[in-house]
């Protein structure tokens, strides 16, 4: 299976026409169409659904298409990756990570970088840990961040010298505004808006757990979400109370919003993770070298 025919059967996925993907490649429709009739056969399977005016994927199609995707991005990741060699030094260094203030730690090794290796290109991912791991795992990513409750052990890590606040987002009109901090107690007569990575920790033993103890259960969660941004949105409108970490949504004095953090206080703490006996690009290995220095923590590459 040659990389150039995923790149045919990517574009026309995209496309959804074998007449559009065929300018967009400038190919003849008839070659086009051979080639992927080729592929089909060559798969065994039948990836396309053909309509009068356009096609759709298969089953087949949709799973195929999700693997192409992967394998062209990493071939695209590995040439830059050699192309940067025949450079002074640069390259591309991806980073992947939860929303979190940490970041501000991450653009300074950054910024120190770039004053000498001006040529690096940064590539940012945000998502949840599983996002990351799971692109962090396959290769597609150098660096994860994860916050706490995430289990690390499987990676090689250092971690970030700064703590996240637990707390919870509401309207400044809300009941609960006037309080200064949040208990459970609080919690628990309240529609909730939750992190679906939060309600994952929940089935295994971490400081997130341990704070709402035995009370979890009778929490009225009404959303769930993956990236606060849009729990924010359903916040304002009146949906419930978000619980989230600080400083990540606007709660200045022209927002409706506002934080409060929780009581007793619970933090999290951060991890800038890589694979273990991951072979770095050049660019990737000045950037994981600027980190340990700037966290002035040795790594666990040797434990």
């Amino acid at each position: 299976m040659e990389l150039r025919v995923l790149r045919y059967f990517l574009a026309v996925a995209r496309e959804g026409s074998i007449t559009a993907a065929a300018d967009f490649l400038h190919l003849t429709q008839p070659t086009l169409s051979r080639q992927l009739k080729d592929l089909e056969q060559q798969l065994g399977k039948k990836l396309f659904t053909r309509g009068s005016h356009n096609i759709a994927l298969t089953e087949e199609g949709l799973l195929l298409r999700k693997r192409a995707e992967e394998l062209v991005e990493m071939a695209d990741k590995l040439e830059a990756e050699f192309d940067a060699m025949e450079e002074t030094v640069g390259g591309d260094v991806y980073i992947g990570s939860g929303e979190t203030e940490a970041m501000k730690q991450i653009a300074q090794v950054v910024k120190e970088l770039q004053r000498s290796y001006p040529q690096i290109r940064y590539h940012l991912l945000s998502g949840n840990e599983d996002d990351v791991t799971e692109r962090l795992d396959k290769g597609l990513l150098d660096f994860g961040i994860l916050i706490e409750p995430a289990n690390i052990s499987k990676y090689n890590h250092v971690t970030i010298p700064v703590k996240d606040i637990w707390g919870v987002i509401m309207r400044k009109d809300s009941a609960l505004a006037a309080k200064d901090s949040i208990g459970v107690e609080d919690l628990l007569h309240v529609p909730l808006l939750f992190s679906r990575q939060a309600m994952k920790q929940t089935l295994s033993k971490n400081d997130f757990v341990d704070w709402f103890g035995e009370d979890f259960d009778k929490l009225n969660i009404v959303t769930t979400f993956n990236l606060i941004y849009n729990a924010a949105i359903m916040v304002e409108e009146g949906i419930g109370y978000a619980v989230t970490l600080d400083k990540l949504v606007n709660t200045s004095g022209d927002s409706e919003l506002c934080f409060r953090p929780l009581r007793p206080k619970l933090e999290a703490g951060l991890s800038l993770v890589w694979k273990k006996h991951q072979t770095f690009s050049v660019a990737a290995e000045l950037f994981r070298e600027a980190a340990l220095k700037k966290f002035g923590e040795r790594s666990t590459d040797s434990l």
